[in-house]
Parts: C-alpha cells; sequence; structure tokens
C-alpha cells in the first residue's frame, strides 16, 4: 500500500540498541527487529509488572542488559559493546498518576536518562540514528480542538507530561549542540524525536492504563472495569503502528539530515475515539464483561479530557499513514489478550500479528 512503507530487508545484520526493552512498547520493538534480522541489545531495568511481556517473550535473540539508564558506566559498557547502527530510546517513567506519586524518579528517568542516553551515544563510531521516544503528552495541552503540530509549545501540567516535554526539549537541545546536521564537527548520527499517541496492544500490563484495567477487570472475578474519565478523547493507535513510525524515520535518519528533528504518530482524525468508546468497543470484542462509571470520577489528580496530535509531517515528510482502522486496534488488542487467557504463549501471538501488519505495511 502507497504510504506506508517499510524496508524490512535494511534490519537484517544491523546492530540496534533499544532502552526499555523490559518495557510494553520495548519488548514488541525488539522482538520485531530481532525477527528481521538485527543484532539487537535491550537495556532497561527489571520488567515492572507481573506478568509482563518481556519475560513472557523469553528473550530470544535479543541480548538483554539490566540497568538503570543514569548508571552511565554501566550504559557505556552496553554501547560499547553492542556498537550500534541505531538507538531507539523508548526507557521511561511512563505513567501519569505514577508521577504524581513520585514525580523525582520521574524526571531522573526522563530526563536524565535522556541526556545520559544521548551523552554516551556521542562516543559509539558506528551510530547513525537515534530515535528519542517521548510522547504526545509532551505539548503544552490547552484542550484545543485542533492537533498539535511539531512546531507547537511544550509543557505539562502533570509531572509525567511535564517530564516528557522536558525530555523532548533535553533531546532537541543535545541534539543541536553535538550531532549532525546542526552542530560543526558533531557526531554524524542524526536524532529523531518521535511523538506517539495513546497506544494498546497485547502484553500491556501497566498499572492504571484502560485496556489492561479492563483486561485486568473483564478476565478476573469482578468481570467488569470501572471507568474515571470516560468523556476524555486520546488518539488510540495499536502498538506497532508508532513503532512502524519509528524504523521509518530511523532509515531516514541514517542518509538525511532532513529526518532530524521531532515528528508525530498517531492515527486518524476519523479514529479517534472517548474512552467510554475504547472499553466498550475492548469488552465486546473479548465477549466478556461490563462496563461501569465512576459518579465522583477522580478530581483529585488532572488528566487532560481533549488530546490530538496532526500528523501531516509524517504523511508527507516519511511517507507514514496509519495502516490499521480504530476497529482492527481494538481486534487485534482484544485477541492477544483473549488468545493468552486461552492459553496460547505471547511469542505465538505477537508472531501472528506482526506477521498480520508486516503483510500491510512492508514493501520487499
Amino acid at each position: 500500500m502507497e504510504g506506508l512503507a517499510v524496508t524490512p530487508g535494511y534490519w537484517k545484520g544491523r546492530r540496534v540498541f533499544v532502552t526499555g526493552h523490559t518495557g510494553f512498547k520495548g519488548a514488541w520493538l525488539a522482538h520485531w527487529l530481532a525477527r528481521m534480522g538485527a543484532e539487537v541489545t535491550g537495556y532497561a531495568r527489571e520488567a515492572e509488572t507481573e506478568p509482563s511481556l518481556w519475560t513472557l517473550l523469553g528473550g530470544g535473540k535479543v541480548r538483554s542488559v539490566i540497568g538503570d539508564l543514569t548508571d552511565e558506566k554501566r550504559l557505556r559498557a552496553a554501547l560499547d559493546e553492542s556498537r550500534p547502527h541505531a538507538i531507539f530510546h523508548l526507557a521511561a517513567q511512563a505513567l501519569v498518576r505514577r508521577s504524581y506519586r513520585d514525580p523525582v524518579e520521574t524526571y531522573a528517568s526522563n530526563v536524565l536518562g535522556t541526556v545520559t542516553l544521548m551523552q554516551a551515544a556521542r562516543d559509539c563510531a558506528d551510530l547513525a540514528a537515534i530515535v528519542i521516544a517521548t510522547s504526545d503528552k509532551a505539548y503544552e495541552n490547552v484542550e484545543q480542538v485542533w492537533g498539535y503540530r511539531e512546531v507547537d509549545a511544550l509543557g505539562g501540567r502533570d509531572p509525567y507530561s511535564g517530564s516528557k516535554g522536558a525530555a523532548d526539549i533535553a533531546a532537541s537541545s543535545m541534539a543541536r549542540s553535538f550531532f549532525a546536521p546542526l552542530a560543526e564537527g558533531g557526531h554524524k548520527a542524526r536524532v529523531g524525536i518521535a511523538r506517539a499517541g495513546n497506544v494498546i496492544g497485547g502484553g500491556d500490563w501497566s498499572e492504571d492504563r484502560l485496556v489492561p484495567d479492563i483486561v485486568r477487570g473483564c478476565l478476573g472475578p469482578s468481570r467488569g472495569v470501572t471507568l474515571r474519565a470516560p468523556k476524555s478523547v486520546r488518539p488510540w493507535q495499536h502498538v506497532l503502528e508508532p513503532l512502524r513510525g519509528y524504523l521509518m524515520l530511523a532509515e531516514r535518519l541514517a542518509g538525511d539530515d532532513k529526518a532530524a528533528g521531532a515528528w508525530n504518530f498517531g492515527p486518524d482524525r476519523r479514529d479517534e475515539r472517548a474512552v467510554i468508546e475504547v472499553a466498550e468497543a475492548v469488552v465486546a470484542a473479548l465477549g466478556q464483561g461490563r462496563v461501569e462509571i465512576d459518579p465522583a470520577g477522580d478530581g483529585t489528580l488532572h488528566e487532560a479530557k481533549m488530546l490530538r496530535l496532526d500528523c501531516t509531517k509524517a504523511r508527507l515528510g516519511l511517507g507514514w499513514q496509519p495502516a490499521l482502522a480504530f476497529e482492527d486496534c481494538v481486534r487485534l488488542t482484544a485477541g492477544w489478550y483473549a488468545g493468552w487467557a486461552s492459553g496460547k504463549t505471547a511469542r505465538s501471538l505477537c508472531d501472528q500479528q506482526i506477521v498480520e501488519y508486516e503483510g500491510l505495511v512492508f514493501n520487499e
């Protein structure tokens, strides 16, 4: 399909360094890269959920290094051994409500971790591309009805959003100071900053996230899920959609100065949904459970009600566009969890869905 091109052969034999490989998105990306023949090194803390996708996948051909991003000595040793062609930085404290409980950890992980990685990357002689994954929540959200563009102001009211805005600014500053094309005499690698919308997909068991809460509730003894903010609108997308954007961006960064900078990856406007619509669709696809609304909501912690992304730049500049409609995202997500609950392995479920997705987006 035109506009969806990825070159799987590009990654065969390439050395790739993925931070956050024990997390949800990182585990999918590391596994996908390894399937394409990349020599993948993952660097992250131990998996924080039980179960975790990374643990269920069993590692496979991914070399795993357990460590903290702020441990520069250990990080440098892992990078030296990996000698990466590309770095995908996905490690983060990624939960809004947890950021209220521990803002110091959130800022240290998301900001200092990013700067430490980029500083260490300056000594990677073979490095050609760095993709820094921040978030759609890096934008200063004024609850506008139109999508945020890459040139809009960054910010963040809650600690998570603020840390992502700060990490985005720090990554841009490091890129302009020490990396091509803007840093004269700097490292040849180019840096891309990826701001993705809300991600759903099989294998996520994080706390205080919509789909994991639905799965725990509807497949558990309570047989239901209670929503705090049913009318909030988010740019929902299947996990493979932004990961494809990261892969396409890395390929382009390796040979094109114009690819450096920030990029949005999100769904089409017609596929945006309120929380209640996502919950009802996932429950229906699971075939069991019920959705309830908490009439009191949660007035103690602020969370944005409206968030949209304008992905025109990615469409025109990378040729990236969503391959999956909302209904497909729900089908794949619910199908993964239903399959896992029935005894199928995480690896077989991920492989099956990757093959289906590759049939839509790969140009041989």
